[in-house]
């Protein structure tokens, strides 16, 4: 696509992220095989403690059995290839110029989205169809019922493998600017939700339902989906980005790898990761980019939420990326150290926060912090900011 002039580029590439400003549900965590596999052998005998959460699972499953299903076809306009198989999404804050015939190129707005996102509703539904396959996948697991499997599988081979529903693996044109860009690398922050969907699609291994050839159909669309992810220009410029989208970038990447059982692919990656880990996390261990966000709170826990998934990842194939010592002396610890104690309230945080922190964002780490690093609190915080923490699925994993 012809480039309209360079300051237009440029301030098309400092939008802010419209996919970054929530996070996964506050119940969903990356998950840990081992825990899940012992929270069954407690729930199928009665243990008190989870059963509330397990009936509450299973009563939201239920409920959502209607659930779409969704794919890319529900678009009422084309992406700029004309085929409504490729994925795409608007940067929300871009308006036609009402000073052209054609109203391009697309002026930014600050913080009015433009309705016309609204045409393009796959970065809504995308998220929502990786959630209810990894609740679906959950309560499929836990409970042994088909129909949560069969829900599951409906969901995955509309959106990834039926000829006439499918996406195309390729985020060409993600967060695109009409008469800018066809699509950024920043697009690519939508597909983080890959990662969950991935940990329910794992859980439905056993299942009558998801059979050996729906699981290789889906091997067969993220190997392509990596091949492009990997090799193609937006895929390596995002893989290039400094700050949380990179990692972001690993996370994804490490998820798809695993689930190809491509150990090689995925060590490289944990080395990667490990290597942005060390230049960005300074001595407090905070990072300094995220710190410099007007939301800085809120992408300070998002950025570690993404390291979260490569360390949960990692021990999925034996890498002990979470206790790595790093050159300098450091590890993901000392990340923790750094945020705990603001999420905790000991402490007041003194960067800019334009917008109210949701301390649910932070659950998966209140999780992890009291899984692998003893935090005593964690667990009572999340207690007295959600009282029905005893129905929530963050419990059982």
């Amino acid at each position: 696509m012809k480039k309209i002039s360079i300051s237009i580029i440029c301030s098309a590439f400092v939008i802010l992220g419209f996919a970054q400003n929530k996070l996964s549900k506050s119940d969903i965590a990356t998950i840990d095989y081992k825990v899940v596999a012992m929270k069954k052998e407690q729930i199928a005998k009665q243990d008190q403690d989870l059963m509330e959460a397990y009936n509450n699972l299973l009563k939201t499953c239920d409920k959502n059995m209607s659930f779409g299903p969704f794919s890319v076809m529900d678009k009422k306009d084309l992406p700029p290839s004309g085929n409504k198989h490729d994925y795409m999404s608007l940067a929300p804050y871009w308006w036609p110029d009402p000073n052209t015939k054609t109203g391009l190129p697309y002026i930014r707005k600050d913080g009015e989205v433009n309705p016309e996102v609204s045409n393009y509703p796959d970065k809504e539904s995308m998220p929502k169809v990786c959630e209810k396959v990894y609740e679906f996948g959950l309560a499929f697991y836990l409970s042994g019922n088909e129909k949560y499997a069969k829900k599951a599988k409906e969901l995955v081979r509309t959106w990834f493998l039926d000829s006439a529903t499918k996406m195309n693996p390729n985020v060409n044109y993600g967060q695109a600017v009409k008469g800018v860009v066809e699509g950024r690398a920043e697009g690519l922050i939508d597909t983080r939700q890959f990662i969950f969907l991935l940990d329910g699609v794992h859980l439905l291994n056993k299942s009558k339902s998801w059979t050996i050839n729906d699981n290789n159909e889906l091997k067969n669309w993220f190997k392509a989906y990596y091949d492009w992810l990997d090799n193609s220009k937006i895929g390596i410029d995002e893989k290039k980005a400094a700050n949380n989208h990179g990692i972001w970038y690993d996370a994804q990447a490490l998820a798809i790898t695993n689930f190809l059982e491509n150990n090689e692919e995925s060590k490289k990656i944990i080395n990667r990761a490990l290597v942005r880990l060390k230049d960005q996390m300074d001595a407090k261990g905070a990072f300094p980019l995220e710190l410099g966000r007007t939301n800085s709170l809120h992408y300070s826990v998002f950025i570690l939420n993404a390291f979260e998934c490569i360390a949960q990842l990692s021990e999925n194939i034996n890498v002990d990326f979470r206790n790595t010592k790093l050159s300098n002396g450091m590890s993901l610890k000392n990340a923790y150290d750094f945020i705990i104690p603001f999420l905790l309230e000991d402490k007041a945080w003194t960067w800019p926060e334009l917008n109210h922190f949701n301390i649910g964002d932070a659950y998966p780490l209140l999780l992890s912090a009291t899984k692998h690093y003893d935090c005593k609190t964690c667990i009572p915080l999340m207690k007295t900011k959600s009282p029905d923490y005893s129905k929530m699925v963050i419990k059982l994993l």
